[in-house]
């Protein structure tokens, strides 16, 4: 049985999924968050994890439970999206002086492909533009005639903001234009590319109504002209017969009512058509070109003239962008910056080789949806030399993504425990680790992840640092530093996370919610005067 699932169900599954970005805190909410991780151990093997590149080419991502939980593993920091930061995109068509564009037909198909981009469907037709000035307009009429049955090179580019169709500069050039909307510099920034452009949050709000308002359903806007024929005239008011002129109020037929059309005739040729009225209620529609008086003219036709009315979408043009452009693509922004306010979750002097976005992960304690601006993937250990010979944090080197270690009091098989750095800040002792799971199939540290230990006073030392001091010292956990901010200089600072006893865990519950999207990347690092844009694309 031939089924086909359609692209209004696609525009369905996209608005739905924009609809589920809702605000912060309120039950039944959905909260999303994009991330930064590391890659991960499938790809890189374990030994060496966080300090390989991928190698060419990146590989794809895997789809499978198992691979699951090592994006969670290598997860770093995550940015909060809220309905602010998604907007429906279409691709990005330019105006472009010369350029044929597609006009807007409801009938392409396998069978009738659009006529410059050979598409099966609407969606893929160059039918719309952006302009320079960030307005946004559908082609209506794209000067297509029985000379140019694939219309004409547009020369004008549109400027017009008027809900009614309307010609670019002096028309010449046939284009009929539809304004449908200006992007917003807000929206200009988070959500413009080179490839997308994106539609209005809300279409009909106070920045579109007019043109949602001015919609007629059914109503017809143009009329082409497939064959002009020849031997045409018509009897005008004084009886006189003509072969050049226009008629008037001719009928527009079919399931809607009021539409009329004027005929432009030259030595006997349909020349020129346009729409006088378009009425309403059209699904099906075709031009009275009959021997008949239309008002006070006869019309006498000879041989040949070939009309197509084009049916305008549901509701008319302008009454619903999503479903005119084909709004089956969602587009998510975040910026990482490295703010005082975001600066304790973000690590600087590491790198990045994976975008993802996750839903509803969960707090690190209970069942409570992670609300927050940003997070951390990573725990934090506050340090201070083991003896008390006048070293400061300062002495003390840390390479990005060394692999750190604590011997435990236990004794045998993982009794270690096992991370790499992925942040070292020598002013407050504070450094930030991740630690995969499954290290090693070898007996030095096993699958089980131990975390690491302020027992017996400060505990064993962390093993992974470079005393530039050049003595015995090492680092140990800081057991008597609690709170969430260090004063330095006479300057707090905010870390960002809750340490007790020296200790500060993720801010995410480790495997909770559900990772929808992961894009793998060549490695890039991250630097105090760098800003990251997330702009992921994500088509139904």
């Amino acid at each position: 049985m031939p089924a086909i699932i359609t692209d209004q169900y696609r525009i369905l599954n996209a608005e739905t999924f924009v609809d589920s970005f809702v605000g912060i805190g309120t039950t039944g909410n959905n909260n999303y968050y994009t991330f930064l991780g590391h890659p991960n151990p499938t790809y890189i093997g374990v030994s060496n994890y966080g300090t390989t590149d991928w190698g060419t080419p990146v590989p794809n991502p895997i789809d499978n439970f198992s691979q699951e939980s090592f994006y969670y593993d290598s997860m770093l920091f995550l940015k909060k999206v809220t309905s602010n930061d998604v907007r429906r995109v279409v691709p990005r068509i330019d105006w472009q002086s010369g350029t044929v564009y597609e006009m807007f037909r409801s009938n392409y198909s396998a069978t009738n492909l659009t006529p410059q981009s050979k598409s099966t469907t609407l969606y893929g037709a160059s039918y719309y533009v952006v302009t320079s000035e960030f307005k946004v307009y559908l082609c209506i009429n794209n000067g297509t005639d029985p000379t140019n049955p694939r219309g004409q090179g547009s020369q004008f580019e549109p400027i017009h903001t008027n809900t009614a169709p309307d010609i670019a500069g002096n028309g010449s050039d046939g284009y009929l234009w539809k304004y449908l909307y200006t992007i917003a510099p807000s929206d200009i920034v988070k959500f413009v590319t080179s490839t997308y452009i994106p539609l209005p949050k809300e279409w009909g709000d106070i920045t579109t109504q007019n043109i949602k308002n001015a919609a007629v359903d059914g109503k017809i806007e143009t009329i082409i002209i497939k064959d002009g024929g020849s031997g045409h005239n018509f009897t005008d008011a004084d009886g006189n017969i003509q072969q050049g002129g226009s008629i008037g109020n001719v009928p527009i037929v079919g399931d809607g009512t009021g539409g009329l059309a004027t005929i432009e005739f030259n030595d006997g040729v349909v020349t020129g058509i346009s729409v006088a009225d378009g009425g309403s209620g059209y699904t099906q529609a075709a031009v009275k070109f009959t021997n008949e008086t239309f008002g006070d003219q006869t019309l006498s036709p000879g041989t040949g003239g070939e009309f197509e009315v084009i049916i305008p979408p549901k509701g008319g043009h302008g009454f619903d962008v999503y479903r005119e452009l084909g709004a089956f693509r969602v587009m998510l922004y975040s910026k990482y910056d490295n703010n005082v306010d975001h600066a304790p979750d973000y690590v600087i002097g590491n790198d990045f080789s994976r975008v993802g976005l996750v839903k509803n992960p969960l707090q690190l304690n209970g069942t409570d949806l992670l609300n927050s601006t940003t997070a951390s993937n990573l725990s934090a250990l506050k340090l201070k030399p083991e003896s008390t010979s006048g070293l400061t944090t300062s002495q003390f080197k840390f390479a990005s993504n060394v692999q750190i270690t604590q011997t435990l009091s236990s004794v045998g098989l993982g009794s270690t425990a096992v991370g790499h750095v992925a942040s070292w800040d020598p002013d407050t002792g504070i450094l930030k680790y991740y630690q995969p799971v499954g290290y090693s199939t070898s007996s030095t540290y096993s699958f089980k992840k131990l975390d690491f230990s302020g027992e017996n006073e400060n505990g064993p030392v962390i093993n992974g640092s470079t005393n530039t001091a050049n003595n015995n010292d090492k680092l140990v956990i800081d057991t008597g530093f609690n709170g969430s901010s260090i004063d330095i200089g006479g300057r707090s600072i905010s870390l960002s996370s809750t340490f007790v006893s020296g200790k500060a865990p993720a801010d995410v519950k480790k495997y909770s919610g559900d990772i929808i999207y992961i894009d793998n990347r060549a490695p890039i690092e991250r630097t105090t005067s760098q800003k990251e844009e997330v702009k992921i694309v994500i088509e139904f």
